[in-house]
């Protein structure tokens, strides 16, 4: 990343912004956001989150007005679009407990009262296309998303569509869920969340995802960081979720604590490490705002792009 194109704002300072504002959310509310291994308690919320949160409604806001004044100006109706901010990152890097912990905040602010959170791995081939293609091996990576999809998603959003589907994936069953929609009706802000959205296009005459975000949040931590959350979330999941007989993972809840680790860390050094140094973490460049977490998986500081 070149520095001169972004504020480094260190996490002291970043807080100093949330001082008038008031924290919107409970408690309770906060543990039911939060992911397995996830660092998020009232503090980090305000300090971090509640700051980021008006940030993006004030762009959300004079984004609409923009719109407005260009509709003025070609004297058509206004036909403001909702705003759509891109949340990239590492798996295990917490994205998804942001995500969703944006659409709350978001949506307690008086511009961006309607927010829809939808995720990349809606857009996954199933499965069975995975194995016939001979890609199952690399679930996650780029090639791996039917990107045409979610483009034309995005666009149909941004179009003004006044309704937008998409597909529905289970982390339950490790697959999507044929005929499970997610529909967005006009929202005031759509947020995206996943491991490639800021992947540049494959060619240069086909339009990238990122192209369509009005904003865009990338999620970072020291690689060695990311490992130990990973193998915490597998071992804690072991435990939890994959237990559940329906669970596609359940063949895993019987390891012992030592083999899960090993189960755990051959996952990451075949599969997630290799998509994150190749693919995720070339695009942290490209995001408007960057959310740099130290070990204990708190924000340290915020990269916020000038230009």
């Amino acid at each position: 990343m070149n520095p001169q194109l972004y504020r480094e704002i260190l996490r002291p300072d970043w807080a100093r912004l949330a001082a008038d504002m008031r924290q919107p959310l409970t408690e309770t509310e906060i543990v039911s956001l939060r992911g397995l291994g996830d660092r998020l308690d009232l503090d980090e919320v305000r300090e971090v989150y509640l700051p980021l949160s008006r940030l993006l409604s004030l762009y959300a806001g004079s984004t609409r007005r923009i719109g407005a004044e260009t509709s003025s100006f070609l004297h058509e109706t206004d036909s403001t679009t909702p705003f759509v901010v891109g949340v990239a990152g590492s798996v295990a890097v917490g994205k998804s407990t942001i995500a969703r912990l944006l659409r709350e905040l978001m949506s307690r602010w008086p511009d961006t009262p309607r927010v829809e959170l939808v995720t990349t791995d809606g857009f996954l081939y199933p499965n069975a296309e995975l194995e016939r293609r001979g890609i199952m091996h690399r679930k996650g990576f780029p090639e791996s998303y039917d990107r045409r999809a979610l483009v034309q998603f995005l666009t149909d959003v941004k179009s003004g569509a006044a309704e937008v589907r998409a597909p529905f994936y289970s982390h339950m069953k490790y697959d999507i869920i044929p005929d499970a929609v997610i529909t967005v009706r006009r929202p005031d802000v759509v947020i995206v969340e996943g491991l490639n959205v800021l992947q540049p296009p494959p060619s240069p005459n086909e339009v990238a995802v990122s192209d369509l975000f009005d904003f865009s949040i990338y999620v970072d931590a020291d690689p060695e960081h990311i490992t130990q959350w990973f193998v915490d979330r597998f071992l804690a999941l072991k435990h939890g979720a994959f237990a559940d007989p329906g669970s596609f993972f359940n063949v895993f809840s019987d390891l012992t604590d030592e083999t899960a680790v090993e189960t755990a860390l051959g996952f990451w050094n075949e599969i997630n490490l290799p998509n994150l140094i190749e693919n995720v973490l070339p695009t942290k460049h490209r995001a408007t705002l960057v959310l740099q977490k130290a070990a204990d998986h708190a924000v340290d500081r915020v990269l916020l792009r000038k230009v």
